[in-house]
Formats: C-alpha cells, sequence, structure tokens
C-alpha cells in the first residue's frame, strides 16, 4: 500500500525528534511505498540536510513552518466575508471553557463548541483550496479584530478576557504559523488524495495535513504520539502573558480533540501518553499502544561484558535542561560520596540544540554547583580533574557512541521530574545496566520491576537507592540481566515495525475503497487498489455466494461495484478475493 508519512520537525530531517523511529520505521516496511510530507520547523533543520531515504520512498514534500513571507494572495470581498465568518467562529471556541471544564455538563456544550472549531477549521481550509493561502488574511485586521470581539464577548474565559493588543496580535500570528498547513497544495489528486493511509507522526500541525486529507478525499488517518504535542504546548513558554498561554492552549486542545475524534486509530506510545489522549476525549477503542522500537544491535557489546564497568561510576545520559533536575542529581551524589567514598558521577548530554539557551544556561548553573559541592576533591585513578563529576558529550574519542557511555558505568540514573517516554532508560537496559530512576512519565511502565524507582525532587530517597546498588554487586547483575530481557522482549525495532504493519493493515481492511482506476481502455486498472482495501457487502451466506458468483464476470467488466482483480472483500466472517467468487 502507499502510505503518507506526516512529520513536523522530524523525518526526513537527521535532527527532528520523530526522526530516528520514522527512519527505522519506513526502512523496515520495504514492501509498502511511502511518500514524505514533512513540515520543518527552522532554518538550521533545513540546511542540516535529510537522511538517506531508501527506495520505497517515492517521493518527498516540504514546506517550511519558520518562512513569514507572504504569499501574495489577494480576497475578493465575498472571500473575505467567508474568512470573517470562519475565523470569528474559530475565535469564538477558544474563547469559551474547554472540554475538561465542560466534564459532565449535561447542556453539551462542548461538544456543540467541538463542531463549531471543526466548521470553521475545515471552512478555512475550503477557503485556501478555492481562493489560494491563507497567511496574509490570518494576519490581517480582521483576524485579529474578530479575536478581540471573541475575547470580549459574554461568556469568554476570564483569561481572554484580560488580554491586550499586543497578546493579541502575537496569539494572532501564532495561529497563522499553526494553521499554515491549510494552504498547502497537498490535497489535490497528485498529492495526499492518491495515498491509502495517512499516518501522523505526531499531534498538532503535522496532524492537520492528514485531517484535510480524510475531510476532502476520506483518506483513513492513524496518529503516533510518542510525546503529547499537546502536553509540550502546555510546557512550551511559561513566561508568557496568561492570555497568550490561555488562548494557545485551548487552540492547541480543540485540534487535539478533533484530532482524536476523525482518526482511525490512535497509537500512543506509552500509558502516560494514553492517559493525556483520553483526557482530550480520545475514544479508548481506537487506541492501541505501540512503545518506542530501539535498535538493539549498538548495544549489545556492552551487554555482553557487564563486568567491565567501573563499579564506583554512575551514569546519567540524556539531555540537558530544567525537567532533567540534575541539580537534585548533583545533592544526591554528593550523599553517595559520603557513604561510598571514591565513587564518580558521569553526566553525559548537551542542551537540546546549538540554540538552546535555557539549556546552556541550565549547564553552566549546573557546573558551577558541582565546583562547590566538590571543591578540589581528588580520588586518585577515579577523579575526574579536580573533581569526581565530569560532564561529557558523545561522539568524541572518548565516547563515540551512547553505548560507550553507558558502558562506562555500573549504575544508570534517571533523575527527572518531566518524563515521557524514557529511551536513555530503555538503551541502558539493552545494555544490561540496572537503573535508579525518578517516578516521572512512563519510567515504571518501561523498567518493570528491573530497577529502582524513587520519588522525583527527592535526592536523599536517590542516593539510598544508588548506595543500596552499589553495595551489592549480585543484585546488580540479576537486575541488569532481567533489564535487558524486558527490553528485547518489548522495546526493540522489530516489535515496533510488525505492530505497525498490522495496523497498515487493519485500518485499510476497515476502509472502502475510494475509487476505481481505470487503464486507457477504461477498464479496471489491476492491482490499484491494495488487496486488502474492503469492499462493502455481506458475501457470507449461500444466496450471496451464488448471486457473488454470477455477477463477477459482468461486475468485474463494469468496475464501480466491484474493486480491480487481486482485491480482497472482508466480510464479517470471511474475507474473498473477486477472482476466488468468479472461480
Amino acid at each position: 500500500m502507499r502510505i503518507g508519512l506526516l512529520a513536523e520537525g522530524g523525518y526526513p530531517y537527521p535532527n527532528g525528534d520523530a526522526g530516528p523511529w520514522c527512519d527505522r520505521l519506513v526502512h523496515g516496511l520495504g514492501q509498502h511505498e511511502f511518500d514524505v510530507y514533512a513540515l520543518s520547523t527552522s532554518e538550521r533543520q533545513e540546511a542540516g540536510g535529510r537522511l538517506p531515504l531508501p527506495p520505497q520512498v517515492r517521493r518527498v514534500r516540504t514546506a517550511p513552518l519558520w518562512d513569514a513571507a507572504d504569499d501574495g494572495v489577494a480576497y475578493g470581498r465575498r472571500a473575505r466575508r467567508r474568512f470573517a465568518e470562519h475565523y470569528a467562529d474559530l475565535a469564538a471556541a477558544l474563547c469559551v471553557p474547554g472540554p475538561a471544564d465542560h466534564a459532565g455538563d449535561p447542556t453539551g456544550r462542548s461538544a456543540l463548541e467541538e463542531d463549531r472549531f471543526a466548521s470553521a477549521l475545515y471552512g478555512l481550509a475550503e477557503l485556501a483550496r478555492d481562493k489560494g493561502g491563507l497567511p496574509g488574511a490570518l494576519r490581517s485586521d480582521t483576524a485579529v479584530r474578530a479575536l478581540e470581539r471573541a475575547c470580549r464577548a459574554p461568556g469568554a474565559q476570564r483569561a481572554a478576557r484580560e488580554a491586550r493588543v499586543p497578546e493579541l496580535l502575537d496569539v494572532a500570528a501564532r495561529l497563522e504559523r499553526a494553521l499554515r498547513p491549510l494552504s498547502l497544495d497537498w490535497y489535490e489528486d497528485d498529492g495526499l488524495d492518491a495515498v491509502d493511509l495517512c499516518h501522523a507522526t505526531s499531534g498538532g500541525s503535522a496532524a492537520l495535513p492528514g485531517l484535510l486529507a480524510r475531510y476532502f478525499a476520506g483518506v483513513p488517518l492513524l496518529v503516533t504520539e510518542y510525546g503529547v504535542r499537546l502536553r509540550a504546548h502546555y510546557l512550551t513558554d511559561p513566561a508568557a502573558p496568561p492570555a497568550t498561554r490561555s488562548l494557545l492552549a485551548a487552540f492547541h486542545g480543540r485540534l487535539a480533540t478533533e484530532t482524536y475524534r476523525r482518526a482511525a486509530l490512535i497509537t500512543p506510545g506509552d500509558a502516560h501518553a494514553r492517559r493525556w489522549q483520553e483526557r482530550c476525549g480520545a475514544d479508548r477503542a481506537k487506541l492501541r499502544t505501540v512503545h518506542p522500537g530501539l535498535d538493539a544491535a549498538p548495544f549489545a557489546e556492552a551487554a555482553r561484558s557487564p563486568e567491565c564497568a567501573d563499579p564506583r561510576t554512575l551514569v546519567w545520559v540524556g539531555r540537558i535542561e530544567p525537567g532533567k533536575d540534575l541539580v537534585s542529581l548533583l545533592h544526591a551524589f554528593a550523599e553517595i560520596r559520603r557513604a561510598e567514598p571514591g565513587t564518580r558521577l558521569r553526566v553525559v548530554g548537551a542542551p537540546d540544540g546549538a540554540d538552546s539557551v535555557d539549556g546552556a544556561a541550565y549547564l553552566a548553573h549546573c557546573r558551577n554547583l558541582a565546583a562547590q559541592l566538590f571543591p578540589d576533591e581528588a580520588e586518585g585513578p577515579h577523579a575526574v580533574g579536580d573533581n569526581p563529576v565530569s560532564f561529557e558529550q558523545t561522539g568524541g574519542p572518548g565516547l563515540p557512541h551512547r553505548a560507550d557511555a553507558y558502558a562506562a558505568g555500573a549504575l544508570v540514573v534517571l533523575s527527572s521530574v518531566v518524563e515521557g517516554f524514557p529511551t536513555g532508560l530503555v538503551e541502558a537496559m539493552l545494555c544490561g545496566r540496572p537503573t535508579v530512576s525518578t517516578d516521572a512519565g512512563a519510567v515504571v511502565e518501561a523498567i518493570g520491576g528491573t530497577g529502582l524507582v524513587v520519588p522525583p525532587r527527592n535526592p536523599r530517597a536517590l542516593a539510598e537507592a544508588c548506595v543500596a546498588l552499589l553495595r551489592d554487586p549480585e543484585r546488580r547483575a540479576r537486575l541488569g540481566a532481567a533489564a535487558r530481557a524486558r527490553a528485547l522482549e518489548l522495546f526493540t525495532v522489530e516489535q515496533n515495525i510488525a505492530a505497525f504493519h498490522g495496523i497498515y493493515l487493519e485500518i485499510l481492511a476497515r476502509t472502502p475503497v475510494r475509487r476505481v482506476l481505470l487503464d486507457g481502455t477504461g477498464e479496471p486498472l489491476p492491482f490499484a487498489a491494495p488487496a486488502e482495501a474492503h469492499i462493502p457487502g455481506h458475501w457470507t451466506g449461500p444466496a450471496a455466494w451464488l448471486a457473488a458468483r454470477s455477477a463477477a464476470p459482468s461486475a468485474a467488466r463494469s468496475g464501480p461495484r466491484w474493486a480491480t482483480p487481486g482485491t480482497a472483500a472482508r466480510t464479517t466472517t470471511a474475507a474473498t478475493t473477486v477472482g476466488e467468487v468468479a472461480r
């Protein structure tokens, strides 16, 4: 089948969050064809080039979310009126309380507002398709005035009512960026209309083209979230004014609800993401947990020789940012040093991106704290300079690969207060290393009973757990072996690929054939539709079988009622091909 892979800030670029697992998925499903539709998030990302693409990737189409250039489209009077009406409905839906505030509301107001938001969204998409792009209109005075009227209307939330002109301008600009996929030319016959299935690799703007392909052409949509995009929006820009955060959170919440409502299936990466999706209105019947898949091969060497690790070294590996709470880790390590002199801590990681100001500042703060906690300490061969704490990065001569970082220590530590799916812990598990981690995100779900878990922001509990394992090498060995066995069973790329292959077939088997393609003579084109595509009707009874048998030759010639040769007919109890029926 032909898959339209939708990504924002990820594949096919090498420096995106979804890039690695999408690359493994595409390489692993060579029996399918992929069309990649990518939204880039920065000029730097595009300048970094693309990953090497396998032959099953037929085409790549990209569009920037960072370029604010005007498209030059000027609307006439009727088009301006249509835009004003739809944008006013969109803005009004953002200013009223959201689904969480209407929980248990018998009036059904939340459902009405969801329908109002969806109608406005698709109305803007139809306008963009009929009259050209929307960027100019979305940044116009008409949009700002409509947003202001919605904020001042009776029943608007308090935060929205307090929005001032600078906040309204900021919100309008951010909405224009988020709605930019509405203006793309991806929804024509040679675009997403030609794929059999849209697979959005995240929510938010990445899922928006899939929503429009479903709306315009009936293409089924699969949404995968390994990090819930709505949650990320709640945590972004905490210094923004309350009105800005309220309106943007309402928009992304409404978009998430509409995405979950229209998706054929939703695949969260863990139970933590699943709870967020259910809170936003996702139907439990549509949810299928598919854990991220990691390539186990690079970590096999470290797993084969756990005894080579320094028994007095702790390792932390990850992206350096405040949510990882390295401050608590450093305070915990001070207690560990008092209980077990001679231990060392290797912090391996870097801020997220070269331009991450917050991450760089946090790294500098952690370096200063380590210097204050361990002034001029030297412990012979176990010292790192004058300090038992080292800050390192992978890719250099000492640590060419992340597996080398895990192999350097006998114990891997995670101290996060905010966490999604803990990929670093799973990598440590694949290396056969025991772990001590805080109870954040999907940590408990990932490690099961193969590691120790303590409350977040509790340096003493973290230190006590680490000391307990440092003093018990046999327990470390048991936990490490169990951790590797669990990771190989649940979190490898093979399991991930097999799961998505089955999900693709399941969705397509429940999706009616959308079109019958004909050749130059007007005859149905053989194998134009995937063999798994669903054909409506019940062919299970004897009468239906005889009727189908007698009608097969003429139906195959006429085309519209029947799928092309080789297309499977799926019913409630059986699936047969047209060729089998004809015989």
